[in-house]
């Protein structure tokens, strides 16, 4: 039977594509038993976010201070670039099918023995006792993808590639919400700094009052000496307050990818955030809205690929090695065709046989890996809809305390005034004064600590919910 590796070849090459099957699974989404609602009865979901968050955050300085993060923090900075290599990478993968090809030029001088047979007769026929070998040879190489590797290979790399995607939209939400939160933070320590050196100013009055009344003996030293304990109580919020700026500025100007230094704000908490930045949906919609949701499943689509590539490895490959250059003895027939042309065409079956299971291995490896990534992915979901619950709880119940509260501040400060005019009419002690000053100055710093809560729940919602990227 006459061989003819021309007609072989050509056979494998059109029997591939009729042959080719993958050895991966189709990916399908895990069950996920998602709720039906969240545990809130409140009108947001996870579709709601249609805000960009220069619409949602309206305060100009805190909006100048998210895109210069945006633009100048390293870590954003380093996530684009692993987001170019997997680009270079899925790029790579999508030319999987493409044959290798090799061109190899080379000169060779060989300096024989006069003894050995080729020696004497290279002496004999050249004159010579050496022999020159002039090549040029064109090698390709193309690897008939029958159990559909270059197609994982391409759906691996972009999955990684998504995944990197959607992890750098996560980071860039999570750096808006950290500079809108260290924002309010500044407001905050504002507004604990004004109300310490109000309370320092209502000190001082009562102070003076009580030091008239000390003067002509209707009161004792420890009366003046109770006033000024609860004066340096108001004194004390300032250094502290002051010390908790300059950090928090630093914070935030290294969160925005420049030196410590002074951080430009507004004077109040008014018209910082969206009041309609929230509507209606279900909690499934988070998978269409939280990046970080989108790049763990990803990352089982690639897990999934890989465990493919895993399995394929065990299987045969079929290649074929056609390549064709000319050789010649001497330098000025080397190019002389068709004298000097070489042609080769080869085709090889290769399958793994004793490899100390490690194929094996590595697959079983892959596809424990694979099961990892379902398993973080189920996690995912999880926390995903438990932060949003977290922050819908947050939010709601802190709208609760502040009316609460505001009705207590109405009540202290009614308080306070009735009881400097008490007092100074003889009919309350100077410690009543103190104790209703004291508690005007706790519940004014609550009402502050509250409202950064609220503004902080609002801001965590928007997170949670997948944020604006645009």
């Amino acid at each position: 039977m006459k061989f003819n590796i021309k007609t072989i070849a050509i056979s494998l090459v059109v029997a591939s594509p009729i042959f080719s099957c993958t050895v991966s699974k189709k990916y399908t989404r895990a069950s996920l038993n998602m709720p039906a609602t969240f545990r809130q009865e409140v009108a947001v979901t996870g579709d709601t976010i249609i805000l960009p968050w220069r619409t949602f955050f309206k305060d100009p300085q805190l909006t100048g201070l998210i895109e210069k993060a945006l633009d100048k923090n390293n870590e954003v900075a380093i996530a684009m670039m692993n987001m170019e290599q997997l680009n270079l990478a899925y790029k790579q993968a999508m030319l999987g099918l493409l044959p290798v090809a090799d061109l190899n030029v080379g000169a060779t001088r060989n300096y024989l023995s006069k003894n050995s047979l080729n020696g004497s007769l290279t002496d004999q026929i050249l004159g010579t006792n050496y022999m020159d070998d002039f090549s040029a040879t064109l090698r390709l190489s193309w690897e008939a993808d029958i159990w559909g590797k270059a197609k994982m290979q391409k759906s691996a790399a972009r999955a990684d590639f998504f995944a990197q995607k959607e992890n750098l939209s996560a980071l860039k939400t999570g750096i808006i919400v950290q500079v809108a939160q260290a924002y309010y933070n500044l407001l905050t320590l504002d507004e604990q700094l004004r109300i310490a050196k109000n309370n320092i100013q209502l000190s001082d009055s009562t102070l003076s009052m009580m030091q008239l009344q000390f003067n002509s003996g209707l009161i004792s030293s420890l009366a003046i000496e109770q006033a000024e304990a609860q004066k340096k109580t108001a004194e004390l919020l300032v250094p502290l307050a002051l010390q908790q700026i300059a950090v928090q500025e630093n914070a935030l100007s290294i969160l925005c990818g420049s030196y410590p230094g002074s951080i430009e704000r507004t004077g109040n908490f008014a018209n910082l955030v969206s009041d309609e930045a929230f509507s209606s949906g279900v909690p499934a919609q988070l998978l269409s809205r939280r990046p970080d949701v989108k790049a763990a499943e990803y990352a089982v689509m690639s897990a999934n690929s890989k465990t493919g590539l895993a399995k394929a490895a065990m299987y045969p490959t079929f290649s074929l090695t056609p390549s064709i250059g000319a050789n010649s003895f001497k330098f000025n027939t080397w190019f002389n065709l068709p004298g000097s042309l070489v042609k080769n065409i080869s085709a090889n079956i290769a399958q793994p046989v004793f490899q100390k299971r490690a194929l094996r291995t590595s697959y079983e490896v892959a596809a424990i890996e694979q099961e990892k990534m379902v398993a973080q992915f189920k996690q995912r979901v999880l926390t995903a809809v438990a932060e949003v619950s977290d922050a819908m709880a947050k939010s709601k119940y802190a709208d609760e305390r502040l009316e609460l509260v505001n009705q207590q501040s109405a009540s202290l400060r009614k308080g306070t005034r009735d009881a400097i005019l008490l007092y100074q009419s003889g009919k309350a002690t100077y410690l009543e004064v103190i104790t209703a000053q004291n508690n005007s100055l706790q519940n004014e710093l609550e009402t502050i600590a509250i409202r950064r809560e609220k503004l902080n729940a609002v801001t965590d919602l928007y997170r949670a919910l997948g944020g604006g990227i645009n």
